[in-house]
């Protein structure tokens, strides 16, 4: 009896300890961590020297990902812009806010949709918590006022509202414009907290600029616990770069555009250090979608994978990712599976806050994976193609049920037997193997029927 109750009282003692360590390991000893999010545009699975880049020279993302973590097996939302970035910024499916549509793939600068008002972004959701929250660099949620950043969550913004290709000006063709491009090419509006301050945008230095308001950002934040959101336009066509960076390169313009975004990253990272909050700042880089690689030396590389931007292949919705958080994560590379949708559950996890229960998330929280590299709670990944599901992982194996070019032939094709790949030793989708999983096949089926069940009708947003 006595024995027993000294054993309650070990247990009493030790479970709010237990917890309380859990709490500070995750907040650091000073309080609720600082969350930066770095998401840049067309980046591919290859651009990266510690994703397998032979001749861009990325030095401070390869030191990044060696203090922190490279995550292999990462993906995003969608395969296009706009539905990529509702689903990282609501941890839901962009099918269920109205955020896709196989009819307008993105959002454009005459649409009349965004983000609707009744979404939680991340950045409400961490201003209810005492956040100071800024969003530097392209949006494309919406260009309306009401849809903008400053009306979901975000303190402070400075930035283009769509993409850095739009309000193209006449008398010189699209594609000539992108590929010899010039300023006064794309009337592209900068703006800060609702007021334009330069048209066009003057985007040799777009990247440079983000970047000084993105320190200045740290700077002004450093004492209370921040979210900043620095969404790059680059390298999405028309390829910009300052004249630090411009033809310093070995692989050309591309290659200009991705090293200075380099530099850019490894002045936030000196920001954070120079202030002191190295170690309570988590910093997650990744792209929206894979290569545009209908522009051939203008566009990024998927590396090892099959596609780009627009498709259901790997090469489309696999995204270089890295996490960084000096003394908590455990470092080296993760192989577990991850994806945007897991950003905002995750970071809810991390600052001990229960997610809104009155719609339906997407995403896992991702904390221990991060902090033991335990086992992800993501096993599949959806691959939308705008309001359909063509594809399904799960495990190693992935099912397409419908394949179809990213860009320019439009003809699907809808697979009888449905293709299967083994990404695990293929994840360049090479060889077929789906008559070694006839039963995986049936099971991803079932599971694409039981998916479409929890999808409700919304109004479409992209449409309007």
């Amino acid at each position: 009896m006595k024995n027993t109750k000294i054993k309650n009282l070990i247990y009493l003692f030790l479970i709010p300890c237990v917890f309380h360590i859990g709490l500070v390991r995750a907040q650091g000893k000073d309080g609720l961590p600082n969350i930066i999010i770095i998401f840049t545009d067309d980046m591919g699975y290859g651009d990266l020297g510690i994703f397998g880049n032979p001749t861009i020279y990325t030095p401070n993302l390869d030191r990044m990902a060696y203090e922190g973590q490279k995550w292999t097996n990462f993906y995003v939302a969608a395969p296009v812009c706009t539905p990529s970035r509702a689903g990282l910024m609501t941890g839901r499916l962009p099918v269920r806010s109205g955020m896709a549509s196989n009819k307008k793939r993105v959002l454009f600068p005459n649409s009349r949709g965004g983000l609707p008002p009744s979404e939680i972004s991340i950045a409400k959701f961490l201003k209810g918590a005492g956040y100071a929250t800024g969003m530097i660099g392209k949006w494309h949620l919406g260009h309306l006022k009401e849809y903008m950043p400053n009306a979901h969550g975000f303190d402070y913004y400075y930035g283009i509202p769509y993409s850095n290709d739009m309000d193209p000006v006449g008398g010189i063709s699209y594609v000539d414009a992108l590929r010899n491009p010039k300023i006064d090419y794309f009337n592209v509006p900068l703006v800060r907290n609702g007021i334009e301050v330069e048209r066009p945008a003057d985007q040799n230095n777009l990247t440079k600029k983000y970047t000084e308001e993105a320190v200045g950002f740290i700077d002004k934040n450093k004492n209370k616990p921040f979210f900043l959101y620095l969404a790059h336009a680059m390298p999405h066509v028309p390829l910009f770069a300052s004249t630090e960076f411009k033809g310093k390169s070995r692989s050309g313009i591309y290659g200009d555009v991705i090293e200075e975004l380099d530099w850019s990253v490894g002045k936030v990272l000196e920001a954070l250090k120079r202030n002191g909050i190295d170690e309570k700042t988590l910093v997650v880089f990744t792209s929206d979608n894979g290569p545009w690689l209908i522009f051939d030396e203008y566009g990024g590389s998927p590396g090892a994978l099959k596609g780009g931007k627009g498709g259901t292949y790997e090469g489309g919705m696999r995204v270089p990712a890295i996490f960084r958080w000096p003394g908590k994560l455990k470092q080296g590379v993760v192989m577990e599976m991850g994806s945007t949708l897991d950003l905002f559950p995750t970071i809810a996890g991390l600052i001990h806050r229960d997610m809104p229960n009155d719609r339906v998330y997407d995403g896992y929280d991702l904390k221990e994976v991060m902090f033991n590299q335990s086992k992800s709670p993501r096993s599949e990944i959806l691959y939308y193609r705008d309001t359909e599901v063509y594809a399904i992982r799960k495990g190693g194996l992935k099912v397409h049920f419908v394949t179809q070019d990213e860009y320019g032939n439009e003809d699907m094709t809808i697979h009888h037997p449905a293709l299967v790949y083994n990404l695990d030793v293929d994840p360049g989708e090479k060889k077929n193997v789906s008559k070694k999983h006839p039963d995986f096949i049936i099971e991803m089926k079932k599971r694409l029927e039981e998916h479409k069940a929890t999808v409700s009708p919304v109004v479409n947003q992209l449409e309007l």
